[in-house]
């Protein structure tokens, strides 16, 4: 009955859409609480506080639902074959940004497959996530089999590379896991390099405060100038790292709709964005990812990056 279950679920997991589905034994996750607690200590958060609270949810699943046995965990591909363009007077928004919000398109299937889940097992529990509580869901992706967790600290699959949302659901359910797999990243460091602001301290480690992704979402307040010349005309996010990676040769472009780019979030005029009144934000943003940074945010981003541009065009008139 339990091992027809899987089957089953997995087999619904792909109908309902997503691209990838594995299950891990819920436990308390002991490596990742040791390297979360050093990683803290660091003060790699940044301002994200978020980060430091409901730390033994974070690490622990039956803190979330008691008597929890299985994680399912769930991938989605969100790649699109639009491109990012050169012109230094456009801004560039992460891919992951450009379609509509992954917490409400996600959200929705995760209802779907826990509903059809508890209908399977009555008086079953089943909690899901997409990146919205105190649970670590790059960990069980890669205790899963979803994938293995890039020198970049994103999930990589063999599938459709690093450009996927994950998803889980911790339930009281018992499922036999899957097997993790290896980390096929091997001697690689192309992302480490490829990091204007060096965010990447070490593989497998990112320094928040140096990272363009945080500096242009999570961080309130002015972008120190520091790193004004190394934002690359990012204003929300940043896929240098993913985009240097060889694993997204293997991408493949995403039959989900609701993620292909809308036209303003495609390399928007810098100068549109440094002028976008709170109304244009909340019409243009509504149902995107994007609301996080906030309307005064991606002002700001947009002006440390056009007075950059335009300093680095007139520098190259005068020659």
């Amino acid at each position: 009955m339990k091992a027809n279950l899987k089957v089953r679920l997995k087999r619904k997991a792909l109908e309902i859409g997503f691209s990838s589905v594995g299950i891990a034994q819920a436990e308390h996750l002991f490596d990742e609480s040791v390297h979360l607690t050093e990683w803290l200590r660091r003060g790699y958060q940044g301002t994200m506080a978020w980060m430091e609270r409901h730390f033994e949810k974070r690490t622990d699943p039956t803190k979330i639902v008691p008597n929890a046995r299985s994680v399912i965990s769930v991938a989605m591909n969100y790649y699109t074959d639009a491109q990012h363009s050169d012109d230094p007077l456009t801004g560039k928004i992460s891919r992951y940004a450009w379609g509509d919000d992954y917490h409400d398109v996600l959200g929705e299937r995760m209802d779907q497959l826990r509903r059809w889940l508890e209908e399977q097992v009555p008086n079953s529990t089943c909690r899901w996530y997409v990146d919205t509580g105190p649970v670590m869901d790059k960990a069980w992706a890669v205790r899963a089999g979803i994938g293995w967790l890039g020198k970049h600290t994103n999930v990589i699959t063999k599938e459709f590379g690093s450009w996927v949302f994950l998803g889980e659901i911790v339930t009281d359910i018992a499922l036999e896991p899957d097997e993790p797999i290896a980390d096929f990243c091997g001697t690689c460091t192309a992302c480490l390099e490829a990091c204007p602001t060096g965010a990447i301290v070490e593989p497998y480690i990112v320094d928040s405060n140096r990272c363009i992704s945080y500096l242009t979402i999570e961080h309130r307040g002015p972008i120190d100038e520091e790193f004004h010349p190394m934002l690359n005309n990012w204003v929300y996010g940043c896929d240098i790292c993913q985009d240097v990676c060889p694993w997204n040769r293997f991408q493949k472009v995403t039959s989900e709709k609701a993620f292909e780019p809308r036209p303003h979030n495609l390399n928007p005029p810098l100068d549109q964005l440094t002028e976008l009144s709170d109304e244009e934000f909340r019409t243009r943003m509504k149902r995107s990812p994007m609301k996080r940074t906030k309307s005064e945010g991606l002002r700001r981003n947009a002006r440390a990056v056009l007075a950059l541009s335009r300093k680095t065009r007139d520098a190259k008139r005068e020659k």
